[in-house]
Parts: structure tokens; sequence; C-alpha cells
């Protein structure tokens, strides 16, 4: 009943919050699981009437006041007990204030003494503070003493490091000049006085020089005899019948030399007009205008030797009166004289050499030095595979290209960086070898670095390629490998910034910056570098040009000084005149010769 009961108030609770909605139909069915109307209102109505009851006992008992006695009673109980409970606490409030006195009065004690002992500590500290200050102030001026010391001494030691480094600098210039030779300069080997010997790396086996036992011998080449000798077999070999002839003839030959002098006299006779008087006689050979005039042998073989075989006067002079046992005794005025006479021979010659190179497709050009009274001049070579032209010049640079075939030529040149040959032509290329003995002497004097000895290694690789295309097609471009190529490029750019980025690190020294400077060149001219690599036609070094002004060098330093630009002049023309017929493959004494005894150059223009 009670479960029940309660059951009922929470619906009724529940229903004051929120009340249920009446369903409409009244009299109706109830849905599924509802209770019936009339069941709800007779709870409701109980619940109301147990409310009343329990509220009316309460009234009742507030009415008769035996609640307020019984509330009354409890409170006095209550009241009792705080009043106990405060005195006690009353009690131990006043021991705690006793104790508080007493622990007061203690530390209070404590705390003096605490403070005495505080003040004796800090006059000790200030005493102790008193002392670090003033040796502190003792030691800040010493370290400011020590400052200035080390200062001076920083300055002095960046003074003597700049010093050093600007020793360091010269002294790598010194070192880099002396050692500069014919591998890592465009010095001639012959200008080295102390060039190292090549060593010979070839293990030695402990015989004897020369062809070993077994060893087929190669004599000397056999010519038609001029004379034959029968040397007569010996009697003990003829009448002793322990030998019997075998039927082989052994021969030897022995190679002499003899220079015979032939003159030849021409003669005619003389006739007086009768009227006139006028002596007459037949016309004599051209170029026989003195009573002895020499052939063209004996000019030929004079100028060779003096301007050729670089052979001085006076030893030319004598050669030939020894070898002619005094019958012939040039003078020098008239060996002098050979270079101007061949040089104005083979005039016709130059000028058509001058065209054809025009119309060449590669041409070597290069400049050396020369001197003329002192003065210093200057020589200009331009070759083909055919032709070479010599040039005597004042000056270098444009002037000492004027009147040349550079001036006027519209193809490859290949040179040695010569900036003023960039103003000529239709395209160039730079000897590399050149380059390689540039990078060997960066690579001496910047050890430190990569890019020099990566790009030597690569310049040689690159020669190497093309000295093994096959010369037999030189003017197919399918020969040179697109791939090979466009890889040597892209490396030569690897190595390029490999420099710059070594360069960046470690800029180059003042005194030193060849490495430096080589490096940019190589940059900023690279397709002058690597055309040798897409057209076959051009050759990777210009060494034609340098061979050929090696040539002048030796008759320069047999000659010493010349005195005249005019003789420079002519020696130049015949130069290039002989050096033509040795390119052609002619002999050039039988040439040379001809040319003087015909008055032309026909010996070059025939090939005779």
């Amino acid at each position: 009943m009670l479960q029940k009961l309660s059951k009922i108030l929470l619906g009724n609770s529940a229903a004051q919050e929120e009340p249920a909605a009446a369903p409409d139909n009244e009299g109706g069915a109830p849905g599924a699981g509802c209770p019936p109307m009339s069941n709800l209102r007779y709870e409701y109505t109980a619940n109301l009437q147990y409310k009343v009851r329990s509220l009316s006992s309460r009234v009742k008992a507030f009415e008769t006041g035996e609640k307020y006695t019984e509330m009354k009673a409890g409170f006095k109980k209550q009241l009792a007990e705080k009043d106990k409970e405060i005195r006690g606490l009353k009690s131990e409030l006043a021991q705690a204030n006793t104790q508080t006195v007493t622990v007061r009065r203690n530390w209070s004690e404590i705390f003096d003494d605490l403070e005495k002992e505080h003040a004796k500590e800090l006059a000790n500290k200030d005493r102790i503070i008193k002392a670090l200050e003033k040796k502190l102030l003792e030691t800040q001026q010493q370290l400011d003493a020590e400052k200035d010391r080390r200062k001076d001494a920083v300055a002095e030691l960046y003074r003597v490091k700049v010093e050093l480094e600007d020793e360091m600098g010269k002294n790598q210039k010194l070192k880099a000049q002396i050692n500069r030779d014919h591998e890592n300069s465009s010095k001639p080997s012959s200008a080295i006085p102390n060039r190292k010997k090549i060593t010979n790396n070839r293990e030695k086996t402990g015989k004897a020089p020369g062809g070993q036992p077994g060893h087929e011998g190669h004599g000397g080449q056999w010519h038609e005899p001029t004379n034959r000798i029968i040397i007569p077999a010996p009697a003990e070999y003829v009448d002793s019948p322990m030998y019997i002839p075998t039927g082989n003839i052994i021969r030897k030959q022995m190679v002499g030399l003899r220079v015979e002098v032939v003159f030849d006299e021409y003669s005619t006779l003389e006739f007086r007009h009768a009227v006139t008087g006028q002596l007459v006689h037949a016309e004599f050979p051209d170029g026989m205008a003195n009573e002895v005039t020499y052939g063209g042998s004996v000019k030929a073989f004079a100028f060779l030797l003096n301007n050729h075989y670089n052979v001085a006067i006076d030893k030319v002079s004598d050669m030939i009166s020894e070898i002619t046992q005094g019958k012939l005794n040039l003078s020098h005025g008239m060996i002098c004289g050979l270079s101007r006479q061949f040089s104005a021979l083979t005039e016709a010659w130059q000028k058509r050499a001058f065209a054809d190179m025009l119309l060449s497709p590669v041409m070597n050009v290069d400049f050396t030095s020369a001197r003329v009274n002192g003065e210093k001049m200057n020589v200009l070579v331009c070759a083909d595979c055919v032709n070479v032209l010599y040039f005597a010049r004042v000056n270098k640079g444009h002037k000492g290209v004027a009147g040349s075939p550079i001036e006027e030529y519209m193809h490859t040149m290949v040179h040695d960086h010569e900036i003023t040959f960039y103003s000529y032509g239709g395209n160039h290329q730079e000897c590399l070898d050149h380059v390689a003995r540039y990078l060997k002497d960066s690579m001496q004097n910047e050890a430190r670095l990569k890019w020099n000895v990566q790009m030597r290694d690569l310049i040689r690789e690159m020669i190497h390629f093309r000295k093994h295309l096959d010369p037999e097609d030189m003017r197919d471009p399918d020969q040179i490998d697109p791939g090979r190529v466009a890889g040597f490029e892209r490396r030569y750019d690897e190595i390029l910034e490999t420099a710059k980025s070594e360069y960046e690190y470690e800029p180059p020294s003042e005194y030193y910056k060849e490495g430096f400077n080589l490096y940019k060149r190589l940059g900023k001219y690279k397709s002058n570098h690597l055309l040798f690599l897409h057209d076959r036609r051009v050759p990777y070094s210009n060494s034609l040009a340098e061979r050929l002004l090696r040539i002048y060098k030796r008759k320069e330093h047999q000659v010493m000084a010349f005195r005249s630009f005019g003789g420079l002049d002519s020696l130049c023309n015949a130069l290039g005149s002989v050096a033509s017929l040795r390119e052609q493959g002619k002999n050039l004494y039988e040439s040379v010769a001809t040319i003087f005894d015909t008055q032309t150059d026909k010996a070059i223009n025939t090939g005779s």
C-alpha cells in the first residue's frame, strides 16, 4: 500500500510539473497500456486526504504548545552544549596566548642574537668587499694595461701578417717566374738556360748499347755505283785446292762527296759599224751583265746556307772557298744581297699566295718580336697548308695587321689569344697547347685548387679524341660524335663552375692572378677553345705558325740584329718563299737555283 502511495505521490508531483492532456474522447476506449480515468481520480483524492490529516496533526501540536515546549527544551540543551564548548575554547585560547607570548619572547631573543651575528658578518663582509674592490681595481688596471698591450700586439701581428702575406705573394710571383719554362708557358725551349733533363724511365737490362747478337742489322742505303772497283782474289785462295769458289760476290760501297766548280765561258765575235763606228755583238744569256756572273747553283748554295741553315756570312764565304779549293771567293756584300734578290724574284708568287690564302678555310697566324738597329720590331706570319707569308712590321695590333691577308680574311683563324685578331676573320680557334701550359703553371702555383687539374685532363682527353678521328674523311661532319662533343662541353662548364666556387672561397693573390685570368678567359671564349670539336678542318693548336716563327727566331739569333728594316723585310719575304717550298715538299736547292737562274719564280709555279 505504501509503495502504491509513493508511486501516486510521485505521479502527482510529475503531473503538477507537466499536466497530462485529457483525452478528447472520455467515454471511448482507452489506449493500450493507459489506466482508466476513474482510477486516477480516486488515487488523487486519497492522496489529498492523507496530506490533510498530516497537516492537521501538526497544527494541533502547535496549538497545544507541546511542540513549542519540546523545541524550547531542545534549544536549551543545545545552548548549554555550545556554552561548554565556548568555555573550553576560551581556555585553549588563553593557553595559546600564553604560549604565543613565550614563543615571541624567545624568538625576539633569538632574532636579537641573529641580528648581532648578522651585523658582525656584515661588517666582516664589508671588510672583505672593500679588500676585493681594491683588488678588483688593481686587477682592472692590470687588465686595461694587458688590453693595451694586446691591442698593440694584435696591431703588430696584423701588420706582420700583412707584410708576410705580401712577401708570400711576391715570393709566389717570383717562383712562378723562375719556374716558367717551355712546359708551363709560351717560352720556347731554346730560351730556357737550365732546362731539366728528360729522365729515361726504361728499366736497365745490363746489356751493351746497340744491336744485340742475333739481331739483323740495318745498313746504309745502296746507290747506283759511279765507279766499279774489282778487288782481285788472293793467290792463296785461288791456287789452293782447299778453297772452292761459291759463286757469290761480296759488295760494299764507299760513299764520298765531291764538289766540282764549273766555269762556263761564253764568247762571241764583235763587229764595228762602218759608218757610225758602233760596236755590236750577239746577245748573252739573261743575267750575264758583268764579266763574271755567279749562276743559280752558287747563289742557291750561299743563300740557303745563310738564310735557311743560319750560317754566318763569313763562314759561308770560307766554306765555299775551302770546298772549291779557293777557286770561289764570294764577297760579303754579294751573299748579303741574295735575300733581297730572291725576294724580288718571288714577288709575283707572293702576290698569288696572298690571294690564295684569302680562300683558305683555315689560316694560322702569330706575331713575334724582332730587333733592327737596337729598336724593337715585329714579324707576322700567316700560313695555311700550302702557302707561308712573313711580314716585317714596326708595330703589332691593327697597324701590324694592315696590308696582310688577315685584314681581308673571312674564314677561321688559329692563334694564341691575340685580341687584335678577334676583329678580323669569320671564326677563331685558340691554341690549346698554350692553354695546357698555362694550366700547368696554375697547378704549380695554386696547388690547393682542383679545377686546373680537371681542365688540363679534359683538354688532353679532347685532343686525344680528335687525333684518333678518321683522317681520310676530314670533311664529313658525321665523323665527330655529337654526343661526345656535348659531353665534353658539359664537363667544360662543370669545371668552370668548380673554378668559380674555388676562387669565391679563396680569392686569388694580387701577385699571382694568372690562374684566375685563365679561368675567366676560358669562360668568355669557350666557343673559341672548342671550335676544333665542331669543324674537322680546324686544328687544335697553332703549332704551324709557331714552328714557322722559330725558323725566323733561329735566324735572328744568328744575325743578332738587322741593320735596316729593308733587310728584315727582304728576309721575311725570302723565308716565306722557302717555307712554302718546304710545305709543298719540293727540293729546296734545285727550286731556289732555278729561280736564280731563270730570274723568275718558275720553280714555285711549275714545281720544277
